[in-house]
């Protein structure tokens, strides 16, 4: 991908929709070799940005999923206990650096990233950077500027072609300052019903233009009302799917609250919802 352009051209043709900002990020990610921080509302399409961007490269996938408590066991490395333990019932164990070799290293999502060595650089989503600890974080600071990891019994492992990391945050807490001057950044806006409109599109062709344009336009002004979880494109994309399931071609009010679980994903939403629907009927 040798210019933003190109970017656009390549994703759209895997099916996402970018603007210019975003796909200017994502260039100069890839051309300078930084990890990208993507951060945004959940559902404008972060998780998404990564997955077609190994589709667009046609590289493979690599996700780490984070959470409270992830270790570095689970994201970088591991050693292979039970190998171990057997090795030394059969007898085969002389001193302890022989349980420490490469026969029993398990790869975690980001040592297989850094190992990889097919011929182009995998992507690696670390997604949800947010929900691990601050101590995971400390845990990334040599990958993310040197795209190595230090196994204190092997030594250092150095990507040979740096993988391609995207970094996701929803901002449920904030992230360390030695974390983002290691990335480069986009924030990601609620797309506008337009683009919306082009996204859901491609994703529910079986849905007639009214509908989608309708519904995007709706799912817009909900996103203005105070609610625990603004609906986003997959929220959307799965209530035009089960509006054209239901054969429904122009929206009404009533198609709107019998869908509306679709959409809104608590109890409150669902009365803030409902009360906008009463309020102005969608046409």
């Amino acid at each position: 991908m040798n210019t933003p352009d190109e970017v656009i051209t390549r994703l759209d043709a895997v099916d996402y929709l970018v603007d210019d900002g975003l796909a200017m990020a994502i260039f100069l990610a890839l051309r300078l070799g930084k990890p990208l921080l993507l951060e945004g509302e959940p559902g404008v399409g972060k998780t998404a940005a990564a997955k077609a961007l190994a589709d667009a490269l046609d590289t493979p996938f690599i996700r780490l999923q984070c959470y409270e408590g992830l270790t570095a066991g689970e994201a970088l490395y591991e050693w292979n206990y039970q190998r171990q333990l057997l090795h030394i019932r059969l007898g085969h164990a002389s001193d302890d650096s022989s349980l420490f070799t490469d026969d029993f290293l398990l790869e975690r999502p980001i040592l297989r990233a850094v190992r990889h060595d097919g011929p182009t650089p995998p992507v690696l989503l670390i997604d949800e950077i947010d929900r691990a600890d601050d101590e995971f974080e400390a845990l990334l600071f040599e990958f993310l500027g040197e795209a190595s990891v230090t196994v204190p019994e092997l030594g250092t492992f150095a990507a040979t072609r740096p993988p391609v990391v995207v970094l996701t945050s929803n901002r449920s807490r904030d992230l360390h300052d030695a974390l983002r001057r290691r990335c480069l950044y986009h924030w990601i806006e609620f797309p506008a019903p337009d683009r919306a409109a082009s996204i859901v599109r491609r994703a529910v062709p079986a849905a007639t233009a009214p509908l989608i344009r309708d519904a995007t336009e709706f799912i817009g002004r909900v996103r203005g009302l105070d609610l625990d979880k603004a609906p986003g494109l997959a929220e959307t994309i799965d209530w035009v799917s089960a509006l054209a399931a239901l054969g429904v071609a122009d929206l009404a009010a009533g198609d709107v609250l019998r869908t509306i679980g679709t959409i809104a994903k608590t109890p409150d939403d669902r009365i803030l919802v409902a009360e906008a629907v009463t309020r102005e009927s969608p046409q």
